[in-house]
């Protein structure tokens, strides 16, 4: 049995108010572009915020890395690629940003989420059944 691939892509052209004062995109914006793609991630598999919280879970980041190879520039296009690699008791993502012209590596990422029990505030150590529904894969 293979593993199912939950991937999805977007692509993004920064602006001119993400800069920073040496004119390329501030280490800080990533961060956005991130939670973009991670968003559209989720929501194709109908599992993206308003429904974490209609299913009584919230999902907080718990820890993120950023890995920067290249500056991102204005003007030039970027492909922001989100997959989730685990599922079973947290949600990890890792991310790859590329030019989307040259396909340069700017930057490479993770960020790992834990459902929440809105109810308790209590932390699941096993991730809930709704997000393995989402997902299409049995525990």
């Amino acid at each position: 049995m293979s593993t199912p691939e939950f991937v999805h892509e977007i692509e993004i052209n920064p602006a001119f108010h993400d800069l920073d004062p040496m004119e390329i995109v501030w280490h800080g914006h990533y961060v956005k572009y991130l939670e973009i793609a991670r968003c559209a991630l989720l929501q194709r598999y109908d599992y993206d915020y308003p429904q974490m919280r209609e299913s009584g879970y919230a999902w907080p980041i718990v820890d993120m890395r950023l890995k920067y190879v290249r500056p991102m520039e204005y003007g030039r296009r970027a492909k922001v690629q989100a997959r989730i690699v685990e599922w079973e008791n947290r949600l990890r993502i890792e991310y790859l940003i590329r030019d989307a012209e040259t396909g340069a590596k700017l930057n490479s990422a993770y960020t790992i989420q834990v459902a929440v029990d809105m109810a308790t505030r209590e932390m699941c150590f096993v991730c809930p059944q709704v997000l393995w529904d989402r997902l299409g894969v049995q525990p």
